[in-house]
């Protein structure tokens, strides 16, 4: 069995508010000098059988069908070593 990651982020010209709510906090919780925080999603999907081509291309196409809003956000796809 292999993990797959699909990280997505909003595009950057996307306002990400829960990311500036977390970059405002930071200077009052004691944690200076961090200029811009943007916020994402993880999915890690353990795929039976080895990750071939194929099976990349088929989670790239779940990626974009169905996890990612692609109008607004990137997403990228790889293999994890456990």
């Amino acid at each position: 069995m292999a993990r797959v990651v699909v990280d997505v982020m909003l595009k950057p010209e996307i306002l990400d508010p829960q990311g500036q709510a977390v970059q405002r906090a930071l200077p009052r919780l004691g944690f200076d000098g961090i200029s811009d925080v943007r916020q994402g999603k993880r999915f890690e999907l353990e795929v039976d059988g080895p990750v071939d081509d194929a099976a990349l291309a088929r989670i790239h196409d779940l990626a974009e069908t169905f996890l990612a809003n692609t109008v607004i956000e990137n997403f990228t796809v790889k293999v994890e070593e456990k």
